[in-house]
């Protein structure tokens, strides 16, 4: 358990959810194996470990993201302090199973013009939430956490600009970035932005303190599912966005500036990227024509 502390204390991470999920693991293994010294731990104990947070129920993910977390504890210190010995936990063999969460699907485009009404018929706080992140493709803690400073209505091209807060933290550098607003998008940032009363766009799930998206995703899933069936949930917008990108020869490196998923060589992290009127472009090129005829018709400099 010192080693757990040493490691959040190292990482200088105050995001509640990373700080809470390492100290859980931790205590998970001080529990079963007991609170030893991180290098007296055998691989024996290690596979002990992992029966039983099978036995607690875990499925095959959680139990590979447990053992992740209790290895990057050990291997941290083991690293800063020069510890003798090895990380008992590193190689441990997972039996496959078929718990393991199946892959989410993409949204069908007839669907997601149908989930889009049903959010301008409705036109509330969680419908807007739902709509902005339905043609941008933003993860839900993104749009969730944003305050009325990153949504730009007035610009030329109207854009919402994705930054760390300190009541949200970003998943990876990449999901720094800027997104025009067009469509249902631009519509619901409107709605949200007008009826708050409040310096954050979505003040039911966002305050000074903290994000709470994953209390939002349960409450959206469940709507979602009555409209849209059991198989998508709000993150399968995204996997949406990525396929309705491909489908009009979107280039790679514009999809993943468009998505905030992490550069994948060295040559994408030169420069700026992208413009915000080329990502508008591409992303009018996506549009469902849900609600288009505003930018078509409004003579915006595209």
């Amino acid at each position: 358990l010192d080693a757990v502390e040493n490691y959040l204390k190292l990482k200088g991470n105050d995001d509640r959810i990373f700080i809470r999920t390492a100290r859980r693991n931790g205590s998970y293994v001080a529990k079963l194996l007991g609170n030893r010294p991180i290098t007296s731990y055998s691989t024996a104990e290690a596979a002990q470990f992992r029966d039983w947070c099978f036995d607690k129920g875990m499925g095959l993910n959680t139990v590979k993201r447990v053992f992740a977390s209790v290895r990057s504890v050990i291997n941290l210190n083991i690293r800063e302090y020069g510890l003798e010995g090895s990380n008992a936990f590193s190689g441990t063999y997972m039996p496959n199973k078929d718990d393991a969460s199946p892959s989410r699907k993409p949204i069908p485009n007839d669907i997601l013009q149908l989930i889009q009404k049903r959010c301008m018929e409705t036109d509330d706080e969680a419908r807007w939430l739902v709509a902005l992140i339905s043609d941008t493709g933003m993860r839900l803690s993104e749009a969730a956490g944003l305050s009325k400073e990153d949504v730009h209505l007035d610009a030329d091209i109207p854009y919402v600009e994705i930054r760390p807060h300190k009541w949200r933290r970003l998943k990876t550098k990449s999901s720094i970035r800027k997104l025009p607003l067009v469509g249902a998008s631009l519509w619901a940032a409107r709605q949200a932005y007008i009826a708050s009363n409040d310096r954050f766009m979505f003040p039911r799930y966002c305050n000074e303190t903290e994000c709470q998206s994953n209390s939002a995703s349960a409450a959206l899933n469940k709507w979602l599912k009555t409209v849209a069936g059991s198989d998508y949930v709000i993150h399968s917008f995204r996997h949406s966005m990525r396929d309705r990108l491909r489908a009009v020869n979107c280039p790679a490196d514009m999809i993943d500036q468009i998505g905030g998923w992490r550069k994948k060589s060295v040559g994408e992290c030169y420069g700026e990227g992208y413009s915000l009127s080329a990502i508008c472009i591409w992303l009018l090129k996506t549009n469902l024509n849900i609600i288009n005829s505003e930018y078509l018709n409004s003579g915006n400099p595209l």
